[in-house]
């Protein structure tokens, strides 16, 4: 685990010791948010041999998992009463409340919970445990009798009925134990489904009696790679890497979700990331090759193909897989498969003709469509990624819309319904902080807050085609992600915020109140010794500038009480200072700061250059790509703030194939001695160098003097400079050359490369 995670936790642990202990908490702070809630006078007092009646034994046994855990963490007893009348908590079956809603009352003689389904009763107890105190979801007894419940009043009911999370444990394996514990995290939220992705490249996770192949080749790569794919050149453990879950572990984790309400959709990959399956059984692939298990991340050529035997194959591997997953869908992925081998197949090409199919997306969807076929005779429905729209979409298939929401969009208005899960929102294997400190991730930056302000239904959509959005589901995939502990980092908080975007009715978003409730939420999943993010306390930051050509930084806490310690060019441990007031920067630096409070922030830092072109007025001629906007469009070039060096910062924007042409009008004549333009160079994330670096400058806006031209080389601070003779003018118009092709041999070779830039400044 990394040591800033480590150190993180270790100072939080011992802050937390004596909060766990608490007999009740100050106020009513319940994750996922709650439809409607009134207090009501009064408290329930809670001691030990409570007694409680059911209308029925089903609803009893969804109950049996919160007196369990409130005997473990605060030793109470519960004794089942023969008579409603003489129990103190009463469950009552309503058979006018739907499938998962509840109401919850809290008065001082009685807890009664209403439920119309037994998963109503199970939810109306995620919420009765959060009004206790955090430490009753502790694993030892350490919350102290009698405390007292506070009175209230709720009604609750989800907003979707999909309401999911996904782990993949191809790239990195997790062991049972933790399974269980990602399923209790998921059941906590009040989320329903939980997407298992047990194949792909790098490793075959599920045993497959009929193919023993597959787990005893196909689960074990002989090395895993070390640090980030972009690294060039790679680097490796030399390591054997492996693990599966046999079909006694999985038949034991499908019973174990079941019994709190979670599904589980297994995901077995087709036609495309099949390379572990197809180390086992080369004879499945279009040329019969040697293959081994992917060591390295990303998509390989190397694919199913479409033959009987290819067929045969997967119903075997899906019988089977039926068989163990009782839930109604069955996932085929169906994402990124490349078509160079079939497009080089004899057989595939001869099978186009036969069927009459005109391009190898056509046969791809010939392919998902015969497999859903039979998962259809299984009785099960099939689901996929969007690519499965490519070539037309199978008759009666969901689909999972990752690639932005245009998927998702479209099969709704064809009438299939929808899972939404875009990258942009819903991927937690993207960086969750600013924070350089971070451990290395695949990129992109998700914060939990944008998270939470997701909406799953795209205003594309007519009343009639938004009843097809199911809801939405956050994927945890984990090239980067290598033990449990990680996973939680990643996950967590960012689970809660998608748990309230699928729960929580809609319109009742307040960021603050979120926030207020998630600081104690977290101290629940201490309790449950989870090794969550803290960024959630980081304080926001915004610039401006004032008259003076100044920056000015404004730093807002995410809760209230908390204080705000910031130093400028030093160490904040040397020279803190309690922010009080917007802090002005006259010169360029570097400005720390932290957020102290009921959890300790990140220490973050933003990095200050001014120059002539600060906050001036800009004007590009082609914009960025909508991946790499900047924080501020075309402005970003000019705030006077570097990017650092991770390229999916808010600071950086990145040009797709394009030069970067701009004007900056300086407001003034003014004498220039220096243009310098920061960008970088990233083989493997298809970042060339820029070739070349052009300055114009003129007095009018038209008629530029060219002033500087010369071959771009990025020096050490990561900026292109351009020396010139000393020259007045007022506007400035240069040209940073992208990189062109990428070359033969390298990362994305043969398409247009990437030019990211994050500052321009002029002296």
């Amino acid at each position: 685990m990394h040591s800033t995670i480590k150190s993180y936790f270790i100072f939080l642990g011992l802050f937390l010791i004596n909060i766990l202990n608490l007999k009740a908490q100050t106020s009513i702070n319940i994750v996922p948010q709650v439809n409607l809630i009134r207090e009501s006078p009064g408290s329930f007092t809670v001691k030990d041999n409570l007694t409680w009646y059911a209308d029925s034994d089903s609803m009893a046994d969804a109950m049996s998992l919160f007196f369990d855990q409130l005997k473990l963490s605060a030793g109470i007893r519960f004794v089942r009463a023969k008579e409603a009348d003489k129990a103190d908590v009463l469950i009552i079956q309503n058979a006018s409340l739907v499938k998962s809603s509840y109401t919850l009352d809290i008065t001082p003689d009685k807890i009664r919970i209403r439920a119309g389904y037994t998963d109503g009763v199970f939810y109306a107890c995620q919420t009765l445990m959060q009004l206790f105190p955090p430490g009753i979801y502790g694993s030892s007894q350490n919350v102290r009798l009698p405390l007292d419940l506070p009175g209230v009043w709720i009604e609750d009911k989800p907003r979707f009925p999909y309401r999911g999370m996904h782990l993949d444990v191809c790239r990195h394996f997790f062991p049972k134990e933790f399974i269980k514990k990602y399923i209790d995290y998921i059941a906590m939220h009040k989320m329903n489904y939980f997407h298992w992705h047990l194949s792909d490249d790098q490793g075959w996770r599920i045993e497959i009696k009929k193919y023993p192949l597959l787990t005893k080749i196909g689960s074990v790569r002989k090395e895993t790679l070390i640090g980030s794919y972009n690294d060039l050149p790679h680097k490796f453990d030399g390591t054997l890497y492996g693990g599966f879950y046999t079909q006694e572990d999985i038949k034991e984790i499908v019973a174990y979700a079941a019994k709190r309400f979670v599904t589980i959709i297994p995901e077995i990959e087709m036609p495309g990331h099949s390379l572990a399956a197809l180390s086992a059984y080369p004879e499945l692939s279009c040329n019969g090759g040697n293959y081994t298990p992917a060591t390295l991340w990303g998509v390989f050529d190397d694919v199913f193909c479409p033959k009987e035997s290819t067929f045969s194959f997967l119903e075997d591997v899906l019988n089977e897989v039926t068989g163990l997953f009782p839930g109604p869908y069955i996932h085929v992925g169906g994402d990124e498969c490349p078509k160079e081998r079939w497009k080089s197949c004899q057989h595939c090409q001869d099978l186009m003709k036969k069927e009459g199919l005109k391009s190898e997306e056509e046969l791809q969807s010939y392919f998902i469509q015969r497999m859903e076929k039979f998962i259809n005779s299984k009785g099960r429905k099939m689901i996929g990624w969007d690519e499965i729209l490519e070539g037309g979409l199978a008759p009666n298939a969901t689909v999972m819309s990752w690639r932005g929401t245009a998927g998702g969009i479209e099969a709704a208005k064809q009438n299939h319904d929808v899972v939404m899960t875009p990258g942009s929102h819903c991927y937690f294997d993207h960086y969750q902080s600013l924070s350089l400190n971070e451990p290395v991730a695949i990129g992109g930056y998700t914060s939990v807050m944008k998270v939470y302000n997701y909406e799953p239904v795209p205003e594309e959509l007519n009343e009639e085609q938004a009843k097809h959005i199911l809801g939405a589901q956050g994927n945890v995939w984990t090239e980067y992600i290598l033990n449990p502990d990680h996973v939680e980092y990643m996950a967590l908080p960012r689970m809660c915020a998608i748990a309230e975007v699928d729960w929580s009715a809609k319109g009742t978003k307040n960021e603050a109140d979120f926030k207020k409730r998630l600081a104690t939420h977290l101290l629940r999943l201490k309790a449950m010794k989870c090794h969550f993010a803290s960024h959630i306390f980081d304080p926001e930051i915004s610039t401006t500038a004032n008259a003076a050509g100044n920056l000015v930084v404004n730093l807002t806490p995410s809760q209230p009480t908390d204080r705000i310690l910031y130093s400028i060019d030093s160490p904040l441990s040397d020279n803190a200072n309690n922010y009080t007031a917007p802090i002005e920067m006259n010169s360029s630096g570097k400005l720390s700061y932290q957020s102290h409070g009921t959890l300790e922030g990140n220490e973050l830092s933003i990095t200050f250059q001014k120059s002539l072109s600060f906050n001036k007025s800009i004007t590009l001629k082609d914009q960025a790509s909508d991946r790499y906007p900047g924080a501020k469009g075309a402005a970003t070039l000019v705030d006077g703030l570097r990017g650092g060096k991770r390229f999916n910062g808010q600071n950086w924007l990145g040009f797709s194939g394009k030069n970067m042409e701009a004007i900056i009008d300086l407001g003034k004549t003014t004498e220039i001695k220096e243009v310098s333009v920061g960008s970088i160079e990233n083989t493997g994330a298809w970042i060339k160098a820029p070739k070349s670096l052009t300055v114009w400058v003129s007095n009018t806006n038209d008629n530029f003097q060219k002033v500087y031209e010369a071959k771009a080389i990025i020096g050490e601070d990561n900026l292109v400079k351009a020396e010139i003779k000393p020259i007045e003018g007022r506007y400035v118009k240069l040209v940073l050359e992208s990189g062109g092709i990428i070359e033969k041999g390298n990362p994305g070779e043969g398409k247009a490369s990437w030019l990211f830039v994050d500052e321009i400044l002029i002296r």
